[in-house]
């Protein structure tokens, strides 16, 4: 693959995935229209976009986080600033594009593009992510410095995550198409030479944490337990206010009704994977067109999954919008097909697939192309 410096996605998986850098020269030249400043920040302009200002002033890290006003990015001084905007791949089709270029690895671990642009001196400071990611240069020439060691901890007193000591092992300068991989909790500064942008593709790795209180969640809907609790054999009791041991013990019993399979399991993953950020709004048709139209809209020029939406699939079941669809058994090969390449060419579909698929597009998650 061009994209992997000419490694097939299994040699970089084997050697490089979660495992050490590497950086990509001339990784990818395939741009169809390049993003600019002006469209940067004019999306950092809207409140359904998750940006922020990254400065440098007087030996001090300042981050502000947006909708900015217009008149707020005119005071942007000359360097030392970066501006970075998330999901950027919900909203500019050619960016969602590349973005799913990375589909040698599965959607639930494909997080978003997200784009920074920064003129000379612009940094976020040294730093590593949780997660891994590969950070593509578009446009000028930016310095990338990285370090195995990430033990120094981070400045106490600072708004952003910024490594209090960073001692780099090795440099390169990034230019146009130029693209460097880092795994989980590698230390990584970039400071841009020239004015440019990074378009960082960023993986989902959520915290064990976050997992287990959003399954105890998903369970509550799951649940349908039996019984009450009963005490027939209850004795007097002169400590009223204690809890005693016979009643924590029946609590645990109950609990204990409380279990869940690899079935349930999977359910959840469709779920919670396909569930939009708290953001993101799907845009509905103002003037939806009938089910007939519809059908001879997707016979002549096919349909796609909306940029802003995700569709998952595990066994027979199909996730959109962390839901599970409903859908007749000749429609799953299609809605998987759906599902891996994010769009189903023209052709002439059976009306029990058309059913489903003109239910995602009144609610927004497919678009006729």
């Amino acid at each position: 693959m061009q994209l992997l410096g000419g490694l097939s996605p299994e040699e970089f998986l084997q050697e490089y995935w979660q495992k050490k850098p590497l950086l990509i020269r001339n990784a990818w030249d395939k741009f169809p229209e390049l993003m600019d400043y002006a469209r940067l920040s004019a999306l950092a302009q809207r409140d359904d976009v998750e940006s922020r200002i990254i400065e440098y002033k007087n030996e001090r890290w300042k981050a502000e986080s947006g909708p900015f006003r217009p008149a707020r990015l005119a005071r942007l001084p000359e360097t030392d600033w970066t501006i970075l905007v998330g999901n950027v791949n919900h909203l500019v089709p050619h960016i969602a594009e590349l973005l799913y270029q990375f589909n040698f690895l599965p959607y639930t671990r494909l997080d978003d593009l997200m784009i920074s642009y920064a003129p000379p001196g612009g940094s976020v400071g040294p730093h590593y992510d949780s997660y891994d990611v590969f950070l593509l240069q578009v446009g000028g020439k930016k310095r990338w410095q990285i370090s195995s060691d990430d033990a120094s901890g981070f400045i106490e007193d600072a708004p952003i995550r910024v490594l209090k000591d960073f001692n780099p092992e090795q440099e390169w300068v990034l230019e146009h198409g130029d693209m460097l991989y880092l795994p989980p909790m590698y230390a990584h500064h970039g400071v841009a030479i020239e004015p440019g942008m990074t378009y960082s593709i960023g993986f989902r790795a959520p915290k064990t944490q976050e997992i287990a209180g959003k399954f105890l969640e998903f369970l509550q809907d799951e649940l349908c337990l039996d019984g009450m609790y009963s005490d027939p054999d209850r004795q007097p009791t002169t400590k009223p206010a204690e809890i005693d041991n016979e009643f924590v013990a029946q609590m645990g019993e109950m609990l204990k009704k409380i279990t869940w399979n690899d079935d349930t399991v999977r359910r959840f993953v469709g779920s919670y994977f396909t569930e939009p950020k708290p953001h993101v709004f799907y845009d509905q048709p103002d003037d939806p067109i009938d089910i007939e139209d519809f059908t001879s809209a997707i016979a002549s020029g096919g349909i796609a999954i909306d940029t802003k939406a995700l569709m998952l699939y595990e066994s027979d079941r199909v996730y959109a919008n962390g839901e599970a669809l409903e859908f007749a058994p000749e429609a799953l090969p299609f809605l998987r097909q759906l599902a891996d390449q994010r769009k189903l060419p023209a052709a002439n579909y059976p009306e029990s697939l058309i059913t489903i698929l003109y239910e995602c597009y009144e609610y927004g998650y497919l678009q006729l192309s």
